[in-house]
C-alpha cells in the first residue's frame, strides 16, 4: 500500500513540474525564459555588451514554403527558404522577408532524409502549430544566443543563423551572403 501511495505521489508530482531548457549550458538569466542559452553577456546587465558566444540558432532551410492548415497558430513561424534564399518569418498568413537581396546556399548541407514525425514542442503537452520546434507558452519566451558584433564573431556563420546582437541591439540574421540587422 505504501508503494502504491507513493508511486502516486509521484506521478502527480512530475504532472506539475514546470521546466526551462537551457542549450550548452546549466545557468538560466531569469525564470522568464522557455528556451536560453548560456555565455549571454559578461554581467547579465541590459546595458552589458560583451559576450565570448559566437553561436546562434539555425533555422531549417525548406525547398517550398509551408502552408498552414490553422493560420494563426502559426505565426511566428522563421524559415531559410532555399529558393529565394531569404530567411522568412510567416504573420497573418504572409510570409515576409528578412533578408535583404539573395543569399547564398553554396554551404547548405543538404538532408535527403524523409521527414517524420510531428515535431517537438516545448512548454505545453501539445500544440495547434505546424514545425520542427514549437515553443508554447502564455508566460515564457526565447531567449536567443546573444553575440556581441556577429558579422565579425562569427567565422563562418552558416545560411539561416539568427541571433541577438548586443552590440546594435538587434535581431540579427545571415541568409548565406550577408548578414541582416532588424531593430
Amino acid at each position: 500500500m505504501k508503494v502504491i501511495l507513493l508511486a502516486l505521489f509521484f506521478i502527480l508530482s512530475c504532472q506539475s513540474i514546470s521546466a526551462q531548457i537551457i542549450v550548452g549550458g546549466d545557468k538560466s538569466i531569469g525564470n522568464s525564459e522557455l528556451l536560453s542559452f548560456p555565455k549571454t553577456t559578461a554581467t547579465n546587465a541590459l546595458t552589458d555588451t560583451r559576450t565570448d558566444n559566437d553561436r546562434g540558432i539555425i533555422l531549417p532551410a525548406v525547398d517550398m514554403r509551408p502552408s498552414f492548415v490553422n493560420k494563426a497558430s502559426n505565426n511566428g513561424t522563421f524559415i531559410f527558404d532555399k529558393s529565394s534564399k531569404k530567411v522568412l518569418m510567416f504573420e497573418n498568413g504572409i510570409w515576409k522577408e528578412l533578408s535583404q537581396g539573395s543569399g547564398d546556399i553554396g554551404s547548405l548541407v543538404l538532408n535527403t532524409s524523409a521527414e517524420e514525425g510531428n515535431g517537438v514542442v516545448i512548454g505545453a503537452d501539445a500544440t495547434s502549430a505546424e514545425g520542427v520546434l514549437v515553443l508554447e507558452s502564455n508566460n515564457k519566451a526565447l531567449v536567443l544566443p546573444h553575440i556581441e558584433n556577429p558579422h565579425i564573431t562569427v567565422k563562418s556563420p552558416y545560411p539561416g543563423m539568427i541571433c541577438y546582437d548586443t552590440k546594435s541591439n538587434s535581431l540579427a540574421i545571415f541568409d548565406g551572403a550577408k548578414w541582416n540587422y532588424w531593430r
